[in-house]
């Protein structure tokens, strides 16, 4: 059961209106890397993974959906006083036509989301790896974006959400481990 605690997770701040910035954020939001995606795997993949780290996957698959939630407010932020003639200039003249300002589960190039971003083996172990991946994969996203960015307060969200995409990787590793750790432990029947 979740709490929906009416607040982001992290304050979200924008100096000025930058469409273009929002462009690339969209990736984050509706890419196979991003947000959406990571959430999604993380609540599927609990019903196959062993009891001892399924907690893990609730918590860091709900906590993706607070960091999507910060995605949509920072494109909402940096695209709501764009004129029709920024968004087009910014490369979201086809998403303007199509959604106007709405959001719209796309990555930056404009290909929608698809369920192929979502993977799923069954096999724990290859499942956290996939995890950790795709932490690592989102991190560096982010850093990238953070290096096109110009803006100092979007700057400061986008680096809690990338420390976070740090935290998430480590606890898989942690979980990787400890689901290894009893793989190789000798069973003893009587």
């Amino acid at each position: 059961m979740w709490y929906y605690e009416k607040k982001l997770q992290y304050p979200v701040k924008v100096s000025t209106c930058n469409p273009m910035l929002a462009k690339f954020l969209v990736e984050q939001y509706g890419g196979a890397d991003g947000e959406l995606a990571a959430a999604l795997r993380y609540l599927n993949q609990r019903y196959t993974i062993p009891d001892k780290v399924v907690g893990l996957l609730n918590d860091i698959g709900t906590e993706e959906f607070a960091h999507l939630e910060m995605i949509a407010t920072m494109i909402y932020k940096l695209t709501k006083d764009a004129t029709p003639e920024q968004l087009k200039q910014a490369g979201l003249g086809e998403h303007f036509v199509n959604h106007d300002r709405a959001l719209f589960y796309h990555n930056a190039a404009g290909a929608p989301f698809t369920a192929t971003y979502i993977q799923a083996k069954g096999d724990p172990i290859a499942d956290l790896y996939e995890d950790i991946a795709a932490e690592e994969k989102a991190r560096a996203t982010y850093q990238w974006i953070i290096d096109m960015s110009d803006d100092p307060d979007l700057n400061d969200s986008l680096k809690f959400l990338r420390e976070r995409e740090i935290i998430h990787s480590q606890r898989f590793r942690e979980a990787v481990e400890i689901l290894k750790e009893e793989r190789d432990q000798k069973k003893y029947f009587s």
